[in-house]
């Protein structure tokens, strides 16, 4: 009997340390790490032949000087994975150089070992020294707040660049995607029109059977037609149309016809287009005429982008006009990514200030990718535009890489650059400043790299929007686009820029550890804070003046404060009712920083009444006149010159995401996320948005008693939840229970909500 118990005791034991052992070793299940990156880079394993994506290795493609990949070019990379609905306890990662060790769970660079930490991105290399043009292979898992192990996620390769530094971004390849023309038709007997549906910077690709060698055809391109149904041969301003002729060869052949290069966009400025990608047109039509020595059997066209995931924001909601609003804006970030860079359409391809912090937002807001935005930064430091406010908003693009990528390597290296970005050396005793009172000197214009300027030509100018009346061949009568602001030496628009870059240096310095920096900067900004209100608002009409000693109010000088937090309680009132009296008096650029104010006072039926106005100055206008792009004015009596594809007309496609779902990081790569949304009129919005740490969804229904709110959350990620108040005695539901949640200027507030699915909703107090 005794022995017989000694036994079950051992074998309990035995039993307890087995269970034990799985409980904290074996797998679990659905937890395995996805979505990984390298440097950002979502699939540094591909490999391209001209831009098309082929089945070739990296090491296939590294022997091989005709194809293209990305190359890592730091030496300690920044290695990030998607955890599935749990928060991550710990991680290990597994570097090698031979995938077959890998697969074994061993690694002969690399084995970070069992890491006691949170962190799912932006995870440092810590192995031995990478080697120039390598391959290498890494994987990792993680253990949950259970203690338990995922397993190991899938193997992902990257190779390095032939020169490696300390931080340096990745290189990029540009894709070709072959597009097939959705309607054809016939405009008259002899020319058939091939229409791809979308505008697009592309090449065309042809299909043609000869009866003779040395037959020419006639291929016209164009982002325009007439009435009768031809492509427009003469259109207005840097719309698009070229003539190619294409020489053909007897029998059945394929021809790829090399697009002429532009003086207008190809000048000392402009970003070019690499050699293995070639030159691009942006099109929609092609149109070819009938001839007995040839017949055409196709006509396609490669669509030229960098990498764009289709399926990372998809959004749709009870508004129709919203919905397509929507569509073409996200396309519009897609199809100007063309030339690896943010640039300011097809009319100079050179990047700008302004256009590229429009574009980050719509393209943060419309797909998880993040190196364009940064390599547009980069380059930007080093080759500045003119306007004031334009310097500035380097400082928020900054701001915007690290807040929603998480990465603060690129911000490290340009820290000091950014502080010369910030224009403090133009200031005078109470902290504004000015661009015209003598202190752009050559030593100042040196540390913001700014070019050496002819005679006569004083460095940066104030814009406050563009163009201005008289510019790019607007015919009398058209005011320009900055509401007849009344320029002074100091003037409220740039000094709003300037308080918002100071309050954004403080928080960049205090994140890389320069708390003296950032001591200083809250100081100023505090300073000018202080000095903006002495100056620029009017104390009888409470309306912020467009500048010192002037007495006009613009509607920029009042939503540039507004959208900036420099206009005081009292007064907001005021300023919102003027900003509703002036329409949008704005160009498409000014209108980003229009609905941002709206939104900063929580004005959304005002926003959406502008999102989706068909008047003529309008995102519906910019389709009506036949774009799916959005131009770079509302439409071509604005700006007779403009083009057809300029991302600074994105706005709404960040509104969307950023107000009306409302969602924001709450810290630096999404580790907390606020959801607040701004219904409005809106009945019900779907949205689908994937971050740095996962993929968000969210829905609600917006009624005049209630609101009701689903979120799902992605792994290792906190919510902050606002639910829109209802009048009257209400309760506040959390997944079908009651629950205590803080009232706060509109809102009911939930904090820490979990990763995964959750139900919110704002009922009538009888709906118990």
């Amino acid at each position: 009997m005794r022995n017989r118990f000694v036994f079950l005791n051992i074998l309990v034991k035995i039993l307890f340390v087995f269970l034990l052992f799985a409980f904290i070793y074996l797998p679990s299940n659905g937890q395995t790490p996805s979505s990984l990156r390298v440097d950002l880079l979502q699939d540094p394993q591909q490999a391209y032949d001209h831009g098309v994506k082929i089945p070739a290795t990296l090491k296939q493609a590294l022997s091989d000087s005709s194809l293209q990949f990305c190359r890592i070019n730091s030496r300690h990379p920044a290695f990030s994975w998607v955890v599935a609905q749990e928060a991550q306890s710990a991680y290990q990662i597994l570097v090698s150089t031979r995938q077959d060790l890998l697969l074994d769970d061993h690694a002969d660079v690399w084995n970070s070992g069992r890491q006691t930490s949170r962190n799912s991105i932006g995870v440092l290399y810590k192995g031995a020294a990478l080697q120039p043009s390598t391959v290498y292979y890494w994987k990792v898992r993680t253990w949950g707040r259970d203690g338990k192990t995922s397993r190991y996620s899938a193997v992902q390769t990257f190779c390095t660049g032939d020169k490696l530094e300390d931080f340096a971004l990745p290189s990029f390849v540009l894709i070709k995607t072959l597009q097939q023309p959705v309607k054809l038709s016939r405009p008259d007997n002899h020319h058939t029109l091939y229409d791809f549906g979308k505008d697009g910077f592309s090449q065309p690709r042809l299909s043609v059977n000869a009866l003779n060698n040395g037959d020419t055809l006639l291929l016209q391109l164009g982002e325009a037609v007439t009435p009768a149904g031809h492509i427009n041969h003469t259109p207005p301003g840097s719309v698009r149309y070229r003539l190619i002729k294409v020489p053909l060869q007897q029998g059945q052949h394929s021809y790829e016809p090399v697009i002429p290069s532009d003086k207008r966009n190809t000048a000392a400025h402009a970003i070019r287009m690499p050699d293995k990608t070639g030159e691009v047109l942006p099109f929609r039509y092609a149109e070819t005429a009938d001839a007995e020595q040839f017949s055409i059997d196709s006509v396609s066209r490669f669509l030229v982008t960098s990498r764009f995931d289709d399926a990372a924001a998809t959004f749709t909601s009870s508004d129709t006009q919203l919905n397509k609003i929507w569509d073409f804006c996200k396309y519009t970030i897609k199809a100007t990514s063309f030339s690896g860079y943010y640039v300011d359409g097809d009319r100079e391809r050179i990047p700008y200030e302004a256009d590229a912090l429009i574009d980050q937002l719509s393209h943060y807001s419309s797909d998880a990718e993040f190196t364009l935005a940064e390599r547009t930064l980069d380059y930007l430091i080093g080759h500045p535009t003119w306007p004031t406010e334009w310097s500035l908003q380097d400082i928020l693009i900054a701001w915007n890489d690290y807040l929603y990528s998480g990465d603060l390597r690129l911000v490290r290296k340009l820290y000091p650059e950014l502080k010369a970005k910030l224009l403090s050396d133009l200031a005078r005793e109470d902290g504004l400043i000015s661009t015209r009172t003598g202190k752009q000197t050559p030593e100042f214009l040196q540390s913001i790299h700014y070019y050496t300027p002819p005679k006569g030509d004083p460095g940066l100018k104030d814009i406050v929007d563009w163009p201005q009346s008289n510019v790019g061949g607007q015919p009398s009568g058209i005011m320009g686009e900055s509401d007849g602001f009344v320029f002074r030496d100091y003037n409220s628009v740039v000094n709003a820029y300037y308080y918002a870059g100071l309050g954004i240096m403080a928080k960049l310095a205090a994140a890389l550890g320069e708390n003296s920096d950032a001591s200083h900067y809250r100081t100023e900004a505090a300073r000018v804070h202080t000095a903006f209100q002495h100056v620029f608002i009017d104390g009888q009409t409470n309306l912020v003046l467009d500048g010192e000693g002037t007495a006009h109010s613009s509607l920029h000088a009042n939503f540039f404060a507004l959208a900036f937090g420099l206009v005081p309680a009292e007064k907001t009132a005021a300023v919102v009712s003027f900003i509703h009296s002036r329409g949008m008096a704005c160009s498409v650029y000014g209108a980003q920083f229009l609905l941002d104010a709206l939104a900063r006072v929580s004005d959304s039926d005002y926003a959406l009444e502008l999102l989706t106005s068909k008047s003529k100055r309008s995102w519906f206008n910019m389709l009506d006149e036949g774009a799916t792009m959005t131009m770079e004015a509302w439409g071509q009596e604005y700006k007779p010159n403009q083009d057809w594809g300029h991302a600074w007309g994105t706005a709404p496609a960040n509104y969307i995401v950023r107000h009306l779902a409302g969602i924001q990081p709450a810290t630096p790569g999404f580790g907390e996320i606020e959801v607040k949304p701004a219904p409005g009129s809106v009945q019900s919005i779907k949205l689908v948005y994937r971050t740095i740490r996962g993929t968000i969804e969210e829905s609600f229904e917006n009624k005049t008693d209630h609101f009701s709110l689903r979120v799902v959350l992605p792994g290792n990620t906190s919510g902050h939840l606002y639910l829109p108040a209802r009048s009257g005695k209400t309760i506040v539901k959390m997944d079908g229970r009651i629950i205590r949640a803080m009232a706060e200027a509109g809102y009911y507030r939930i904090d820490g909500v979990s990763p995964g699915e959750h139900n919110f909703g704002v009922y009538p107090a009888t709906a118990q």
